[in-house]
């Protein structure tokens, strides 16, 4: 499935859906619900640069960079 695709399947998800897609895959991946930092406040920016950065790091060991 290209990118397209899932972006359009995503737009037509309900919020329920989108929600447990999300929090699956976060636990795919080891993560759990209020696992950051604690008492920790994040901004818009700070959240962007942090998905790039693990977007980045997700090319490389695909070999896509």
């Amino acid at each position: 499935m290209n990118k397209e695709e899932r972006v359009k399947r995503f737009k037509f998800m309900s919020s329920i859906e989108r929600q447990k897609l999300i929090l699956q895959k976060m636990k795919n991946i080891g993560l759990k619900v209020g696992s950051g930092i604690p008492n920790k406040k994040y901004d818009n920016k700070e959240i962007y640069e942090l998905i790039n950065i693990l977007s980045s790091f997700r090319k490389l060991s695909e070999g896509g960079i």
